[in-house]
């Protein structure tokens, strides 16, 4: 297995789907000439040609409509938001279509379409190309949800979603672009939606992380194993479908558990996790789960203020200890 950044795993996944169906083009701003704004789809254009990679007008819910109508038709559309801020402009076209066609239409039209870009905190880049909005798509049947915390889960994660029938929101974390990991070589690697992983084993506490806070969550749970506490690593990869199975085990195994999301707690993620876990595991649990959360507050741009707001190792080893009662 090659050792590659996320960056280079999605381009991968791009560049296999786009050559096994030629029914698979991509679309999105600055996505051909530019080689995207992140250069995930760097040489696409030149070995698929513009018919395949296509650059957009500034026009998120142009694009993203006429992504929609391709989808319809037999077509397997990837649309590219250069942030996932700006698919807010394409909401009526992800959440009115895209979602709801196949239900509408009585089974007549699949929407085999991806969504994808970047999502979450960046690097001082302000509230407005800061938010978190998995909470929001998950929230309507229709649509599934997906984020990847490794390159070789993003690159098996795309695959699977470009394959799939239905409409997938595919959030990639704008900080995590640079992160590397192994990553199969194998053009048929796909990684099932709906099959969290174990990303560390535990027995004295579950963290049932995503994205952003895998990291965070593993450096968390190295810091509390030379404490004395072992704990559980659980990413969901996918918010819907969601694997409860999964975290319900490590939870009857463990008996605490600590949710962590770098989006806000108000309806989050983080909120239905914890209440599918009382639902399910209530008596297995020796402490309230325990949710730890981005800053409810717009993301700042000061840079020492960002870093308060989205949620770090201290955080998550005060909220371990605070399940386990030291």
């Amino acid at each position: 297995m090659a050792v590659i950044t996320m960056r280079e795993a999605l381009n991968q996944a791009l560049r296999e789907e786009m050559l096994r169906d030629q029914d698979v083009f991509l679309m999105g701003e600055e996505v051909a000439e530019y080689q995207g704004a992140y250069k995930v789809t760097k040489g696409l254009l030149e070995e698929l040609g513009p018919k395949r990679v296509v650059d957009t007008p500034i026009t998120e819910l142009g694009f993203a409509g006429l992504g929609v109508g391709a989808a319809m038709v037999g077509l397997r559309p990837i649309i590219e938001f250069m942030t996932f801020n700006f698919s807010i402009l394409a909401t009526d076209q992800i959440i009115n279509s895209a979602a709801k066609m196949l239900y509408m239409s009585g089974g007549q039209f699949k929407i085999p379409i991806v969504f994808r870009g970047p999502g979450g905190s960046a690097f001082q880049v302000s509230s407005q190309h800061s938010q978190a909005l998995e909470s929001w798509f998950a929230y309507f049947p229709g649509l599934k949800v997906v984020m990847p915390s490794t390159p070789a889960d993003a690159k098996g994660l795309l695959k699977t979603s470009i394959r799939d029938d239905d409409p997938v929101i595919f959030i990639e974390q704008e900080r995590m672009y640079g992160h590397k990991g192994e990553v199969p070589e194998d053009p048929e690697f796909t990684i099932p939606l709906g099959l969290a992983d174990v990303k560390r084993e535990g027995t004295d506490a579950t963290i049932v992380a995503r994205s952003l806070m895998v990291p965070v969550a593993l450096k968390a749970a190295e810091q509390l194993e030379k404490q004395g506490i072992s704990c559980e690593v659980i990413d969901p990869r996918t918010i819907r479908p969601l694997d409860i199975d999964t975290i319900v085990e490590s939870v009857k195994k463990t008996s605490r558990v600590v949710v962590a999301e770098e989006s806000h707690p108000f309806c989050g993620v983080a909120a239905e996790i914890s209440m599918e876990i009382m639902d399910r595991a209530f008596d297995y649990l020796d402490a309230p789960v325990k949710r730890v959360s981005g800053a409810d507050v717009p993301m700042p741009y000061a840079k020492n203020l960002e870093e308060l707001a989205i949620p770090g190792v201290d955080q998550l080893v005060a909220a371990v200890h605070e399940v386990s009662y030291m």
